[in-house]
C-alpha cells in the first residue's frame, strides 16, 4: 500500500498527526486514544498497513 492511501485512509478515520519521529510520523485516533507510528516510507507493506489500521481502530 503505498504511504498516500494509508495517511488518507487515516485522516478518512479520524487520526491526527501528533508529531515527527525519527524515521516515523506518529498518529492518534481522539476517539480510542491509540498512537501509532507510520513509517516515512513511500510504500508500506501490506500487512504492516492492516496492522496499522487495526490497532487505530479500522475494522477491516
Amino acid at each position: 500500500m503505498k504511504r498516500v492511501e494509508l495517511l488518507q485512509r487515516l485522516n478518512r478515520m479520524g487520526c491526527v498527526f501528533i508529531r515527527p519521529g525519527g524515521k516515523h510520523d506518529w498518529y492518534q485516533n481522539p476517539r480510542t486514544k491509540m498512537c501509532q507510528p507510520i513509517p516515512r516510507h513511500r510504500e508500506i507493506k501490506d500487512h504492516l498497513a492492516r496492522a496499522i489500521l487495526r490497532h487505530l481502530g479500522d475494522e477491516i
